[in-house]
């Protein structure tokens, strides 16, 4: 029987983690690794990480059922609508697309699924 992943999944709880004694565990895309915070679900999840961008590397997502918010801790994040150096904060809600790469390298940090639609 398949289960669902759960990381940290039990909101109700005060969670703290030191980041930097997390691994990095790989992406479906080479160039792409994550340190996962938070996760219910599988490749698609309501998930909070913070994601390593490799210099030129890509990430082509499916849409983000329940929106998705991302702020840029360093180098500089891009997609087709544009580019967004460190320090710039986004947030795209339910159903939106993108397709985000870096030309440098970047490290974000990324949360999803975590907006009501409509709201």
């Amino acid at each position: 029987m398949h289960r669902l992943m759960e990381l940290r999944s039990d909101f109700r709880l005060r969670e703290v983690v030191h980041t930097a004694d997390l691994p990095w565990a790989p992406s479906p895309l080479a160039g792409v690794e994550r340190r996962m915070l938070d996760r219910v679900g599988e490749e698609v999840a309501r998930a909070t990480s913070i994601v390593r961008y490799e210099p030129g590397s890509r990430f082509s997502a499916p849409a983000h059922d329940l929106g998705e918010g991302i702020l840029v801790l360093e180098g500089t994040f891009s997609d087709e609508h544009g580019d967004y150096p460190a320090g710039t904060w986004m947030r795209s809600p339910h159903a939106s697309e993108h397709q985000p790469f870096s030309r440098e390298g970047c490290l974000i940090y990324v949360k999803v699924g975590h907006l009501r639609p409509g709201v």
